[in-house]
C-alpha cells in the first residue's frame, strides 16, 4: 500500500548540480519508456478492445435478459433508481445537452490527457497507470463477452429516456443492430466510470498539492452522467470499481531508482577545500 501512496516528490530521481552549487530535482527520463513503442502499445490495446467488443454484437436476447436480471438486482438491493438523477437532468435542456455532450467528448480526451501528463512529468507513475488501465479493460473485455447486456435506456421496464436521441449529441446508432462503431450491448462494467476513477487516483498518487482531492469531482460527475443519460445502471459503476481495485492490489508503482547527482559542467564542484593533514600525520607517515 505505501507504494501506491508516496508522495510525488519522490517521482524525481535525477538530482542534478549547477555549477554555482544549486541542487535541481529533474524527473528520471530512464523510467521514461520509449515514446514510439507506447504510442505502438497503446494503439493496439485500444484496436484489440475495439475488435473484442465487437464480438459482443447480436446478442440481443440475452443481453436484453441480462437487463431484466439487472435491474431485479437493483431493487433487490434497494439502490437508489437511475430516475432520480435523471429526473434531475431533465430539468433544464441546457443541463441534459452538457451530460450528454460530457459523456461523448470528455471520456478518451481526458484519459490521453492524463497519460501524455504522467508520461512527460511522472514516467514512473505513467507506467503503473498504464499497467492498472491495461488490465481493467482486459477484465472489462472478458465480461462484455460473457455477459452483454442493454443499458438502462434500451430497457422498458426502467421508464428511462435515451437523452442522447432526444436531446443530442449521441455517439450511438439509433438502432444497436447498425452501429458499426460500438457495442451497445457492453454495458457492464462502466469503462467510463473505471477510466475516470483511475484518472483520479492515479492524480492523487503522482501529485502533492492539498487541491489534489478536487480530482475525486471526475468520477462523481462522470458517475451522474452516465447514470442520468440511461447508459449504464449503477451497478455497473460498482463492478468497475471492484475490478480497478483489485487491479490496483495486485499491480504496485514501481520503486524509484536510486538517486543520481550528475555534474553539468566539466570543472569541479564548488565547496570548501580539502583540509590538509595535521603536522602529527604529517611526521607519523614520514616516520613509516
Amino acid at each position: 500500500m505505501e507504494s501506491r501512496t508516496e508522495p510525488a516528490e519522490r517521482e524525481p530521481d535525477t538530482t542534478v548540480r549547477e555549477p554555482d552549487a544549486t541542487v535541481v530535482r529533474k524527473p528520471d527520463i530512464s523510467a521514461r519508456p520509449p515514446l514510439v513503442r507506447e504510442l505502438l502499445l497503446v494503439v493496439g490495446l485500444f484496436l484489440v478492445y475495439k475488435f473484442g467488443r465487437q464480438l459482443a454484437n447480436g446478442h440481443t436476447g440475452e443481453a436484453f435478459r441480462n437487463a431484466h436480471r439487472v435491474w431485479d438486482a437493483e431493487r433487490a438491493l434497494r439502490l437508489p433508481g437511475e430516475g432520480a438523477v435523471q429526473d434531475a437532468l431533465l430539468s433544464g435542456e441546457t443541463l441534459i445537452h452538457a451530460a450528454n455532450t460530457y459523456y461523448a467528448t470528455v471520456h478518451f480526451p481526458a484519459t490521453l490527457l492524463f497519460l501524455v501528463w504522467l508520461y512527460l512529468r511522472r514516467p514512473r507513475h505513467y507506467v503503473w497507470t498504464r499497467r492498472v488501465l491495461a488490465a481493467l479493460t482486459a477484465a472489462a473485455l472478458v465480461l462484455h463477452l460473457g455477459f452483454p447486456l442493454a443499458p438502462p435506456r434500451m430497457l422498458d421496464a426502467a421508464h428511462l429516456v435515451d437523452t442522447a436521441q432526444v436531446y443530442g449529441p449521441s455517439v450511438y446508432a439509433a438502432e444497436p443492430a447498425t452501429d458499426t462503431m460500438a457495442n451497445q450491448f457492453a454495458a457492464m462494467p462502466s469503462l467510463h466510470f473505471g477510466w475516470a476513477l483511475m484518472l483520479a487516483i492515479g492524480m492523487i498518487v503522482a501529485t502533492s498539492t492539498r487541491w489534489r482531492w478536487l480530482w475525486l469531482l471526475h468520477p462523481l460527475l462522470t458517475l451522474l452522467v452516465i447514470v442520468g443519460t440511461a447508459n449504464h445502471y449503477w451497478l455497473d459503476a460498482l463492478v468497475a470499481t471492484a475490478l480497478l481495485g483489485i487491479a490496483l492490489a495486485v499491480i504496485r508503482l514501481p520503486r524509484p531508482a536510486r538517486s543520481l547527482v550528475v555534474r553539468r559542467s566539466g570543472g569541479p564542484w564548488p565547496g570548501p577545500a580539502p583540509e590538509a593533514p595535521s603536522p602529527a600525520l604529517a611526521v607519523s607517515g614520514a616516520g613509516r
